[in-house]
């Protein structure tokens, strides 16, 4: 049975992958209480206590706007702790499955982002995010660096709940129209990743197929949206009565600390090339997120 460390246990997409993971082998799942990621030494030790045969790891500084104002953490948690992971990962000989985010990405490009696209981040969280994926790459162990998209989910902090609270207590919200990506459903994300795996170690998968897929993936729901658009569908399937005035505005009207990139439409060709797999439409994964729970 393989033995998986998964961090980031309480977050959206590590609640997802600890249940999407455990058919694959002993998940051993934790959370920011249970191992520090801006603690190096604690990283080392964890891993060669537990000589785990793959590692996940979602848990990542995600607090896109307070990097600003604390990026020595951010790097520490996103840019320094990946590599250490991969270090240990390939003393082991083990697989490094690590996610990565659209933000790595200026926003400019007319058109999907492919995953040989030049990097060029805006912010704080975009630049140690890149940095992460640039040490997981200099290691050259077995490694999966997943980049993903405005994830969101049933539980947890995200635009999804937002939304559906503000729709409740306010007449009118006024959204951002002029930024384009592919909402993904933290789900869509535990399942492929456990899909990914699945083929990797079938009866018959050889250590050569690890080497040969080893790289980086897009992997997000299919289509694109503005926020104002997801807003929109969000209220739509909650059947919100009264529904909110919807004000569309443009990204200067709505100024943060770190600056978004306008277009974060990330292509999936190469997954579905290397892995036949692909997350769905972000319009019919929204509303199996929706109907799920009463949300």
């Amino acid at each position: 049975m393989k033995k998986i460390l998964l961090t980031g246990k309480s977050g959206q997409v590590g609640w997802e992958l600890q249940r999407t993971l455990a058919p694959l082998g002993q998940v051993i799942a934790l959370d920011s209480a249970e191992l520090d990621l801006a603690d190096a030494d604690a990283i080392r030790r964890k891993v060669r206590e537990i000589q785990p045969h793959i590692i996940v790891n979602p848990a990542a500084y995600t607090a896109v706007d307070k990097a600003e104002s604390e990026p020595d953490l951010a790097m520490s948690i996103n840019g320094i702790a990946p590599g250490v992971f991969a270090e240990e990962a390939k003393k082991l000989n083990a697989l490094f499955v690590h996610y990565s985010t659209d933000y790595v990405f200026d926003g400019s490009k007319i058109g999907a982002y492919h995953e040989e696209d030049a990097p060029n981040p805006l912010g704080v969280y975009g630049k140690t995010k890149l940095e992460g994926e640039r040490a997981i790459r200099a290691v050259g162990g077995n490694h999966l660096i997943l980049r993903t998209s405005w994830v969101y989910g049933a539980r947890g902090k995200n635009f999804l709940l937002t939304m559906l609270r503000l729709a409740r207590e306010r007449s009118e919200l006024r959204i951002v129209n002029d930024q384009i990506g592919a909402p993904t459903w933290c789900r869509s994300l535990g399942e492929i990743t456990a899909q990914m795996l699945a083929q990797l170690y079938a009866p018959g998968a050889g250590k050569e197929e690890l080497a040969r897929v080893s790289g980086t993936y897009h992997l997000t729901s299919a289509g694109s949206v503005s926020w104002h658009g997801f807003a929109a569908e969000i209220i739509r399937l909650a059947e919100i009565q009264p529904a909110p005035n919807l004000v569309a505005i443009p990204s200067h009207e709505y100024p943060t600390p770190a600056v978004r990139p306008m277009n974060s439409v990330l292509s999936n060709d190469k997954l579905a090339r290397t892995f036949g797999l692909h997350a769905g439409s972000w319009q019919d994964n929204l509303q199996l997120c929706m109907g799920e729970r009463a949300i």
